[in-house]
């Protein structure tokens, strides 16, 4: 599997997701603990569908850690969301949420849930035409942007009609797939439109995209790129 160019503010930031070192883990039990915000009363019309909170995720369950379907993000990665969702709210469209931060646990169990090959419930949905034992290979991370607070995966909607409809870019979340790179030349100029929208709404307030996949980004430079979080998502 090739990883493509890397979008985003710098060929260093969009790629920082999966080379970082383990970061220390905060002893904060609550988001205001970690100065960690609730990215939906920060902005109207946020659509959340946190996908690890429920079953309908790649591995089946709900995922350890996700108590609710919420999303937190340090304050000023989530004030920099929030300014991305009226920006887009202006253009007729709003930001679909489907995770925030990542409790360590999380992404532990992720990394248990990959070695395990007889566990391929979700394949079909999820990752057809990748084997499982190389989705750590640039999808899966051992030490996630996610758990420092300050990476975030979402999509469009498209407010217009007056109803959001949920934008086609291509794939749906999580697809771990080559048509998910978010550069890739196979999926219709309508959908390279709405991945570059995103792109370049998310760029205006420092966010920095991960090249595999076009859902993921992370706010550059990180608030406390040295610390990961454990607490539960409530």
């Amino acid at each position: 599997m090739s990883i493509p160019r890397c979008l985003g503010l710098s060929l260093l930031s969009a790629c920082a997701a999966t080379a970082a070192a383990a970061p220390a883990v905060s002893p904060a039990t609550t988001p205001a603990e970690a100065g960690m915000l609730d990215v939906a009363t920060l902005a109207p019309g946020f659509s959340l569908d946190m996908r690890y909170a429920g079953s309908d995720n790649f591995t089946g369950r709900p995922v350890p850690g996700y108590d609710a379907p919420r999303c937190y993000l340090l304050a000023p990665v989530a004030q920099a969301l929030a300014r991305v969702q009226r920006s887009l709210q202006a253009q007729g469209h709003a930001l679909r949420l489907y995770d925030c931060y990542r409790p360590v646990r999380a992404v532990q169990s992720f990394v248990v849930w990959a070695h395990d090959p007889a566990d391929q419930q979700a394949k079909a949905r999820y990752y057809p035409n990748v084997d499982k034992d190389r989705l750590l290979d640039g999808y899966i991370a051992e030490h996630s942007g996610h758990s420092r607070g300050a990476t975030v995966d979402l999509g469009l909607l498209d407010c217009r009609s007056g109803t959001c409809e949920e934008v086609d870019m291509g794939t749906g979340f999580d697809r771990f797939d080559p048509l998910a790179h978010t550069d890739n030349p196979d999926i219709s100029a309508a959908q390279r439109d709405s991945r570059r929208q995103l792109l370049d709404a998310m760029e205006a307030e420092g966010f920095a995209n991960y090249p595999m996949e076009w859902w993921h980004y992370t706010f550059q430079p990180e608030p406390t790129p040295g610390t990961a979080y454990d607490f539960p998502v409530r």
